[in-house]
C-alpha cells in the first residue's frame, strides 16, 4: 500500500478551520453560526483597491519580477518610512501572502533539524511552516494570568541549544492580541545578539494597536543582519484573498537565498500586486476609522466575557484577537459541542480551541481564541450564546 510522507503525517490540522464541517452541518439545520474562529475582517476592502484591479488595462497577464513589481516595491518603501522603518526597495521581496514570507524565511535561514524558539500560544501555522521546512518549534510559554506578556529572558536561555537558529515573534500577537513593550523588544535584541540568532518578526497587525505603540524589530539598532520582517496586506486592508505579503531584510545573504526560492515559484500574484500598490495611496487617516471600530469591538467583547461567571479574558493591546479562559473541561470538545448540540434562539458560536496555538502538550484545554471581526451587534448576540452555552455545557468544570 502506498504511504504518505512523514512530513504529510506530521503536518498539523488548522485549529482555526478544522471545525468547519461541523459549522456547515449546523447551518444546514438552520442554525445561525457566529464566526469568531477566524481572523476574516468584515470591514469592507477599500474601493480604491478594488477599482485599481477592475480598471487595470493590459493585453497579457504576464509574470512579474520574482521579487515583485518594482513599482510596488518602491512604493512600499514610502509606506515603511511612514511607520518608522527605513529600507530600500532592493531589500523587499513580495510574497504570496505573509505565509510564503514565513516559509521562505525559515527555509533560507535554517536547515532540517534546526530549532526556532517562539513564545506560546502562537500563530498555529508556524507549526505547519516548520514541518514543511523540516525544523523544530521550541516553545517558551507565556501566561494568560499576566496577559501573555513576553516570558523572562531566562526562560529563553533555558531553551537555547547548539541547534537554535532563530526566535520568531508576532507583534501585535496572534492569537493573544498582546503588544510587546519597548523593554521586551530590547530584551529580545540582547538575546539575539548574545547568541547570534535570527529574529523573525511577523508584523501583520502593525496598524491595530490600541494602547501603546508597535515597535518593529527593524527599528532596533544593531540588528540589521539579524531581522527578517514578514508582512501582509491581508488584515491591514481587509484583503485576505489577495494573498500578497512581503519579506523584508537588510541581510544581503538572506535576501539572495530567499530570492532563489522566489524564482523557483516564479512570481507573486499580479492582480493582487496592483491592489497592494493602490492601497498605499489610501489617505493617511484611513486606519483611524478601522482601528477605532476594532477597539470598540474589543472593549465590548472583553467586558462581556469578564462579566460571565468564572470567565477571564485579559485586555489585548492590539490585533483583533483575544484568548479567554473558560470553565470547561476541553476546548476542542466544547467548540464541537457548540456546533453539534447547542443552539440559543436558533444561534450558536464558532470558536478556535486554544490547544492548537500551543506546542506544549496539555496547555490551552480551557482556553479559546476569539476573533472580534464582527459588528458589535453580532458580538453582543454571540456573547449571549456563549453565556447561555456555559450554563448548560455538560463538561463545565466549576
Amino acid at each position: 500500500m502506498l504511504q504518505i510522507s512523514n512530513r504529510g503525517q506530521l503536518m498539523p490540522a488548522s485549529p482555526i478551520r478544522k471545525l468547519v464541517p461541523f459549522a456547515e452541518v449546523a447551518k444546514k439545520k438552520g442554525t445561525k453560526v457566529y464566526h469568531l474562529n477566524i481572523g476574516q475582517p468584515d470591514i469592507e476592502t477599500p474601493k480604491l483597491i478594488l477599482d485599481a484591479v477592475r480598471h487595470s488595462d493590459f493585453k497579457v497577464l504576464e509574470y512579474s519580477h520574482s521579487a515583485g513589481n518594482e513599482s510596488y516595491r518602491r512604493k512600499l518603501v514610502g509606506y515603511y518610512q511612514s511607520v518608522g522603518i527605513n529600507v530600500d526597495y532592493t531589500q523587499i521581496i513580495i510574497t504570496t501572502g505573509g505565509s510564503e514570507a514565513i516559509l521562505f524565511g525559515m527555509m533560507a535561514c535554517m536547515d532540517a533539524g534546526d530549532e526556532i524558539i517562539v513564545p506560546e500560544p502562537f500563530y498555529a501555522n508556524y507549526n505547519g511552516f516548520a514541518v514543511a521546512a523540516g525544523i523544530n518549534v521550541i516553545p517558551v510559554t507565556s501566561s494568560i494570568d499576566d496577559g501573555f506578556a513576553l516570558p523572562g529572558i531566562e526562560e529563553f536561555e533555558k531553551k537555547i541549544t547548539a541547534k537554535t537558529k532563530a526566535i520568531i515573534i508576532c507583534n501585535p500577537n496572534n492569537p493573544t492580541g498582546y503588544l510587546y513593550t519597548a523593554a521586551e523588544m530590547e530584551a529580545l535584541k540582547q538575546i539575539v545578539l548574545k547568541h547570534n540568532l535570527y529574529l523573525f518578526s511577523d508584523e501583520a497587525y502593525r496598524e491595530f494597536c490600541y494602547e501603546g505603540q508597535q515597535i518593529s524589530a527593524m527599528q532596533l539598532e544593531g540588528l540589521d543582519e539579524h531581522v527578517i520582517l514578514m508582512d501582509t496586506i491581508s488584515k491591514r486592508y481587509s484583503a485576505c484573498g489577495g494573498r500578497i505579503g512581503a519579506l523584508v531584510t537588510k541581510n544581503k545573504a538572506v535576501y539572495d537565498a530567499v530570492m532563489k526560492f522566489a524564482q523557483a515559484r516564479l512570481s507573486p500574484p499580479s492582480f493582487a500586486q496592483i491592489a497592494g500598490e493602490a492601497a498605499i495611496d489610501l489617505p493617511a487617516d484611513y486606519f483611524d476609522t478601522t482601528k477605532s471600530e476594532y477597539k470598540s469591538r474589543r472593549d465590548l467583547l472583553v467586558k462581556r466575557l469578564n462579566a460571565m461567571e468564572q470567565v477571564f479574558c485579559p485586555n489585548p493591546g492590539g490585533a483583533f484577537y483575544a484568548i479567554a479562559r473558560l470553565p470547561i473541561d476541553n476546548a476542542d470538545k466544547f467548540s464541537q459541542w457548540l456546533l453539534e448540540e447547542f443552539s440559543f434562539n436558533g444561534q450558536t458560536v464558532m470558536l478556535a480551541p486554544a490547544t492548537g496555538f500551543y506546542s506544549t502538550p496539555g496547555l490551552g484545554f480551557n482556553e479559546v481564541r476569539i476573533a472580534y471581526v464582527l459588528k458589535k451587534e453580532d458580538i453582543d448576540a454571540s456573547m449571549d450564546c456563549l453565556e447561555a452555552a456555559l450554563k448548560v455545557y455538560p463538561g463545565r468544570t466549576f
